[in-house]
């Protein structure tokens, strides 16, 4: 079977998890009018890339791939409790919660689910999103470079069709910000294979400080 459908499965927007719902401190940003327009959407996300997603997030995501990938369970848990550890909001941190809740039912419940996997999970109390991806990621035959490459592709979809909601970002307009934003989403994937642990870093005081500003925004669309 081509593996690219179990990627493409992987990245969709329609994978029941119900990663929609979430914005990632986006609207709040929307909302302070920090992010106005497609040029300072630019630069929201590219510095939420470069400052957070290029040198902590994704560098912990394939940490956690490989381990799995590679049956390190010990690995696993520390990279786990690490991930866990840096959810700085209530928001961030449910937000993680839920969606590792809703991918791991998910994937217990399809044909084809290992066994021994799916007991190792089972024994993991409370699962985080990116523990959960990494499972799929495994389950579906996909590489580490696979897993990560589907969830940077699906986060920053996912920033998108939150501009096109509530900004309102139009779809052409929305097109050609994606063309603008690859070369850094690109340096962000190479960046997280070889990332060390002494470089993993998280700068991104606007997202945190934004994330928290929404748990108590008045009118919102989304969850965080």
């Amino acid at each position: 079977m081509n593996r690219a459908w179990s990627l493409l499965r992987l990245a969709s927007p329609q994978l029941p998890i119900g990663a929609y719902s979430y914005s990632q401190g986006l609207e709040s940003a929307i909302e302070q009018d920090i992010v106005h327009d497609a040029q300072s959407a630019k630069v929201w996300i590219s510095d939420q890339l470069a400052l957070n997603i290029s040198c902590f997030e994704a560098p912990l995501l394939f940490r956690i791939l490989t381990a799995i990938a590679n049956n390190k369970w010990e690995e696993l848990t520390q990279w786990e409790v690490e991930y866990k550890a840096s959810r700085e909001t209530a928001e961030l941190y449910g937000e993680s919660q839920q969606l590792g809740f809703s991918l791991t039912q998910l994937i217990k419940q399809l044909p084809g689910f290992n066994k021994e996997l799916e007991q190792k999970i089972l024994d993991a109390k409370d699962p985080s999103f990116f523990l959960s991806w990494s499972v799929a990621t495994y389950a579906w035959s996909l590489s580490p470079e696979d897993g990560l490459a589907a969830w940077l592709w699906s986060w920053l979809e996912n920033q998108l069709i939150v501009l096109m909601k509530a900004l309102p970002l139009g779809q052409q307009a929305s097109q050609n910000l994606l063309s603008q934003l690859l070369p850094a989403l690109d340096q962000a994937y190479h960046h997280a294979m070889i990332c060390t642990d002494n470089e993993l870093a998280n700068g991104a005081w606007g997202l945190a400080i934004a994330s928290m500003n929404h748990e108590t925004q008045y009118s919102r669309l989304f969850r965080s």
